[in-house]
């Protein structure tokens, strides 16, 4: 088969694959969209790989084309999009159903052959089934739907408060769908990108702040009437954003951090008071999984995604690339900042 393959550092080529086989218990999907996670770039252009070569890839989405001995649930023909996490269902994490903990892990797409192929394989229960009237660009945004949703599950989400999302890229916008679908009293997205704030604002906030532009922490106040955020989602992974979450979260609140930060960060004894004093709840939220596996975050995505409550907008995906030319899309990311929404990798 044709796949993308990271040979080295920078050095991604569109080249001849072994083709993965089917196995008792898998199944093999032909992918037909596949995105390039943020977590892809370090590994292409910062010798972030396990190993070389590597065929990289975690979010997609296809169409089954063989399944495996004793495969029970899944079928020749099904859509399907793919958890990408291999617990060993072993350790005391996975036996607890922390499975995104795993000690012993194996992950598609960085340890094992990825979505940047013609074909994939995985086990069954990494088969998640879906309405195949859903574009198969939606069904590649399974994972960062999955991880938004993990994030609200760590903060033993509840509606009727205020929400704060800081952050509006892919998980940010997914997080705000997801506070709104669960009750959201209020809902407010900030960010520093006006076209990622509108599209925000589409997609269900009730109002946006520029953190660049505006005074946040006065606009925080009208907004809730003086009592700040029962819940603060942070999805950007920026330090900026994290002490800003400090800041607008209410007493008592929940403040999530799904982002991961690349940089070191510092808190004065004044802004790490803030949480002493409001003793406001602060966790962190990692993948995307839950019992039995791979979770209801992934149940309720494919559920969402086919009621049409758990909207796609084309603003999500920022270009499009066969698959052929994957080198040409890892070298929008040498200048990050133009890059404004998932870049896409198609088959035919």
């Amino acid at each position: 088969m044709k796949a993308a393959v990271l040979y080295a550092n920078e050095d991604i080529r569109y080249d001849d694959y072994e083709t993965p086989s089917v196995k008792p218990g898998t199944v093999k999907v032909h992918v037909r969209a596949t995105g390039i996670c943020g977590s892809d770039v370090p590994r292409v252009l910062n010798h972030g790989a396990h190993f070389y070569p590597v065929v990289l890839g975690h979010e997609f989405s296809g169409d089954v084309v063989e399944v495996g001995e004793g495969v029970t649930t899944i079928r020749v023909g099904d859509t399907v999009s793919g958890a990408p996490l291999l617990p060993c269902m072993k350790c005391a994490d996975c036996q607890n159903g922390n499975f995104s903990l795993c000690r012993h892990y194996s992950f598609i797409g960085s340890r094992e052959q990825g979505s940047f192929a013609e074909y994939v394989v995985m086990p069954e229960k990494n088969a998640v089934k879906y309405d195949s009237s859903i574009p198969y660009e939606q069904a590649a945004m399974f994972e960062p739907s999955t991880v938004a949703l993990h994030g609200l599950f760590c903060s033993d989400y509840q509606g009727g408060g205020c929400v704060a999302v800081l952050g509006c890229g892919t998980i940010g916008i997914f997080t705000l769908q997801w506070a709104k679908i669960f009750g959201a009293k209020k809902l407010v997205a900030f960010d520093i990108d006006e076209g990622r704030l509108a599209l925000a604002k589409r997609m269900g906030a009730d109002e946006v702040v520029n953190t660049q532009s505006e005074d946040y922490i006065k606009r925080t106040m009208e907004i809730t009437e003086g009592y700040k955020f029962d819940y603060a989602f942070e999805a950007a992974g920026n330090p900026a954003t994290i002490h800003i979450g400090f800041e607008v979260a209410s007493n008592k609140a929940h403040v999530c951090c799904i982002g991961t930060p690349h940089t070191d960060m510092s808190f004065t004894p004044r802004e790490w008071e803030n949480m002493n004093r409001k003793e406001f709840k602060l966790t962190g939220s990692w993948m995307s999984y839950s019992s039995p596996f791979p979770g209801r975050e992934w149940t309720l995505t494919a559920h969402y995604f086919a009621t049409g409550q758990l909207k796609f907008d084309p603003d999500f995906i920022f270009k499009k690339y066969p698959l052929r030319q994957a080198a040409e899309a890892f070298a929008e990311f040498r200048h990050p900042e133009r890059v404004h929404g998932k870049i896409m990798l198609m088959n035919g």
